[in-house]
């Protein structure tokens, strides 16, 4: 959820916090913390009120909390390839599968103990270790607008495999309600269909077909088989081409919308346009196995191997990781805390966690293009999915486009 600092003084406050001193102006350390978060980002915000807390008790060090561009990804890529690595950046997503290679073990710092088991599987490695500070637990699942589901007579919980989908998603459209929404003008929307489908949606068998280089394009074409339907039905919003972020928030606050496969920070968007919005979130469906949810990484921190200034950087991150600060960061955030010593408070998405999350019986499975897909095939991911879902392309046309690009680009790596 985004939003503007309140005029040009509190820009200005909140520059002088992020800056800091130069390297070398009093004799000091600089750490340089890229942070992937947005210049008017409120977690921003908050993340520099912590830091400031901790520079008031080390006046001899400044931590430089650099915000985001809108190519931090590519950005970060130059920068680990030419050797000028960051003490400290946010690895967003891709702390072991991208990042572990440079960054410094964390499962021995004196935190690590309550690290949350949850995001073992997407975060630690064969030999137990972990490679950055979660700030908070990514959990995602459908979205839903819960008063409009009840006025339908369907309960989420019972939505467990896509057959049982379709059904409710047609008791909505009977309804007058747009079943399900999503965006083509934010165009990674239609990406978030396959990805969260997939993370559950193959055997065992076939995710390691993946795994070994071999595209699965049976299982996948079962996925947009699924995502065919629904546009020949008409189940999706008809402003999909132009919809907006603000837009699908809107009509899941207004209950124009039954479900958005989104992660959790549209509920943020909704409850901007009615803050007594009823909103929730439901495990993912599966012909494949048993309901899911998807995510692991969330907002999360390392540290370089090689940084010059790396006990500095440890001991910053050790204070992030402080029960006090964290509950902060991750309240900031509307997340679940990533260690379980933090708490947070999750507002109107406390019910969903209570219901799927915390009774520990529903799997936390990581995205599936993150696991199983070849860095650099998501765009392809998103244009075959909005041709299906514009009706531009069919079935056995998108698999072929995915087909080909996996093989490229697995190729590559």
């Amino acid at each position: 959820m985004k939003s503007t600092l309140p005029g040009l003084a509190a820009v200005a406050v909140l520059a002088v916090a992020l800056t800091g001193c130069s390297a070398g102006d009093d004799g000091g350390t600089t750490i340089e913390v890229q942070t992937n978060l947005g210049a008017t980002d409120p977690i921003l915000e908050v993340l520099a009120e912590v830091t400031e807390a901790y520079t008031d008790d080390h006046p001899d060090i400044e931590i430089d909390l650099v915000p985001a561009t809108d190519t931090y990804e590519a950005d970060m890529k130059v920068r680990l390839a030419s050797g000028d690595v960051p003490d400290i950046w946010a690895t967003h997503g891709w702390s072991l599968l991208r990042y572990s290679e440079f960054l410094e073990p964390l499962n021995d710092q004196p935190w690590a103990k309550n690290f949350n088991p949850a995001l073992a599987p997407a975060m630690e490695n064969a030999e137990g270790e972990f490679f950055a500070l979660p700030l908070d637990t990514d959990v995602a699942g459908i979205v839903y607008n819960r008063a409009v589901l009840d006025a339908a007579g369907i309960d989420p919980a019972s939505l467990t495999d896509w057959a049982k989908f379709d059904a409710a998603l047609k008791t909505l459209a009977d309804a007058g309600v747009t079943p399900i929404a999503s965006s083509g003008k934010d165009s990674w929307f239609a990406g978030n269909i396959p990805d969260f489908m997939g993370s559950g949606g193959f055997t065992d068998e076939e995710f390691q077909g993946f795994l070994d280089g071999e595209f699965q394009a049976d299982g996948y074409a079962s996925l947009l088989d699924e995502v065919a339907k629904w546009q020949a039905a008409g189940y999706f919003n008809p402003d999909y081409s132009s919809a907006t972020t603000d837009d699908l928030g809107r009509a899941l606050a207004e209950g124009k919308t039954g479900f958005i496969m989104v992660q959790n920070y549209i509920v943020g968007t909704a409850l901007g346009f009615d803050p007594d919005a009823e909103l929730g979130y439901f495990p993912i469906p599966s012909d494949a196995g048993s309901p899911f949810l998807v995510g692991g990484e969330g907002r999360a921190y390392g540290v370089s191997r090689t940084s010059e200034h790396k006990q500095e950087a440890l001991d910053y991150l050790a204070f992030l990781a402080e029960p006090e600060n964290l509950s902060q960061l991750a309240s900031a955030i509307g997340g679940i805390p990533g260690l379980t010593d933090a708490t947070s408070d999750l507002g109107v998405l406390q019910a969903s966690y209570d219901e799927f999350v915390a009774p520990g019986d529903v799997p936390l499975l990581p995205y599936f293009d993150r696991v199983y897909l070849p860095n650099g095939i998501w765009d392809t991911m998103v244009s075959t999915t909005d041709s299906i879902i514009t009706g531009q392309a069919d079935v056995p046309t998108a698999v072929d486009q995915m087909t080909t690009s996996f093989d490229s680009l697995h190729g590559q790596e």
